[in-house]
């Protein structure tokens, strides 16, 4: 199985674009998928996939 490793600053800068575009790219999923799959991120990071999901679960992010 490949190795995904997390760029830094990454769900940072998904978060802040999602939160701009009101949309999730392909890219930004695949992003996200890495995050959730890595074992070490900080708490600040995961608090943010989770809230990122939670937008698109309550609709307020489409995905792209």
């Amino acid at each position: 199985m490949p190795q995904l490793q997390l760029l830094p600053g990454s769900i940072s800068a998904i978060f802040a674009d999602s939160a701009q575009t009101k949309t999730l790219t392909e890219a930004d999923r695949y992003g996200l998928l890495a995050a959730i799959l890595t074992e070490d991120i900080e708490d600040d990071e995961r608090h943010a996939v989770d809230r990122i999901l939670r937008s698109v679960y309550r609709g307020r992010l489409s995905i792209a």
